[in-house]
């Protein structure tokens, strides 16, 4: 949501509107968004982005209203636990307690202005008499590179505290990568929903007839290549999703040959498990053997009875966040804990 946000800011303050700027800066239990997500409210109730499923609406409405465009940032913590609230407790869909950072137009033109030079992480003062303030800095910050490190690795934001004084560390990981080898009719749902979900996304195959812009508007990139190149033209990494589905047993058995052995955060490969396992037994009988990190899976998708392009494709982008989540995929009623469960900050 902050991509949302973030051209709004500047627009907003033009026009001279009183808004608010909500930042998710804690959260316990079960609650709609996680760290770092964003809200816009302005005083008549125009809203950009969301930081709940709508429960803090009219508060943050009337937070904007008082606030105005110069008032000082301030740190508001909803609780939504209570199990006897009808509206405001299991009601709304929520059972957590959610810690906003709220900012005035002036305050959020600041963070505008951080953002928009895209560092590689942003600290955000949460207490004290610096709150509101948002630095730029990387993992050679001299006071803070040892955290900006630790949290690009696991690519998730924190909450710290120092000296008295917290913060939160905001990570700008660069976008998951969304490879589809192979450009039938069923890749173009994959690859639109692909970008809606905020993958970067490729577009592989040999033949040109195929890869065209009129059939893949939303890619961002096309690529000609035969299959067992792949690798050579497409850097393959902890971040990056592959899904084989040319629909040509050969193509398919490059293309998933050309990924043994080089990291990638799944390889997903449309068909039956049977055809997998022949794929897996002929590069074998190359000398190409699956290392142990390999993460495939065949056939992609998550078991929710898809059927078409459309279904197939969202059981696959699923099955993919699932597995970059360190999730099962499995209905949230069989979950233990409640349903977007985080753990204390």
């Amino acid at each position: 949501m902050t991509e949302d946000v973030l051209p709004t800011i500047p627009d907003w303050n033009r026009r001279q509107i009183d808004f608010v700027l909500t930042t998710v800066v804690g959260v316990r239990g079960s609650t709609y968004r996680g760290l770092a997500a964003r809200q816009l409210v302005s005083a008549d109730g125009t809203m950009v982005g969301t930081v709940s499923g709508g429960c803090l609406d009219n508060d943050l409405i009337a937070i904007a209203a008082e606030m105005g465009r110069d008032a000082e940032p301030r740190l508001v913590k909803f609780d939504l636990t209570a199990d006897d609230e009808a509206v405001w407790g299991w009601g709304i869909g929520c059972n957590g307690v959610t810690e906003l950072l709220i900012e005035s137009a002036n305050s959020a033109a600041q963070f505008s202005t951080v953002i928009s030079e895209r560092p590689v992480a942003i600290l955000h003062t949460l207490s004290g008499p610096e709150i509101g303030r948002h630095q730029a800095i990387s993992e050679v910050d001299p006071g803070w590179g040892t955290e900006v490190a630790a949290a690009m690795r696991d690519g998730r934001h924190r909450r710290l505290h120092r000296e008295g004084v917290d913060y939160l560390l905001e990570v700008n990981s660069a976008p998951p990568r969304l490879v589809v080898c192979g450009a039938g009719h069923d890749a173009v749902p994959l690859v639109r929903l692909g970008k809606e979900l905020g993958h970067e996304v490729t577009v592989v195959d040999d033949r040109r007839a195929f890869l065209t812009r009129e059939r893949f508007p939303e890619a961002d990139r096309l690529i000609q290549c035969a299959p067992a190149e792949l690798s050579e033209r497409i850097e393959v990494d902890d971040r990056t999703a592959f899904v084989v589905m040319s629909h040509n047993y050969l193509r398919d058995v490059d293309f998933l040959g050309s990924l043994l052995g080089k990291g990638a955060a799944y390889i997903g490969c449309l068909g039956p498990g049977e055809r997998l396992e022949r794929m897996l037994k002929d590069l074998n009988a190359r000398g190409l053997v699956p290392d142990p990190t390999d993460r495939i899976y065949g056939p992609a998708g998550l078991d929710v009875g898809a059927d078409g392009p459309i279904e197939i494709a969202w059981s696959i982008l699923s099955e993919i966040m699932a597995v970059r989540r360190n999730r099962q995929g499995g209905p949230l009623v069989e979950k233990k804990g409640p349903a977007g469960w985080r753990p204390l900050p």
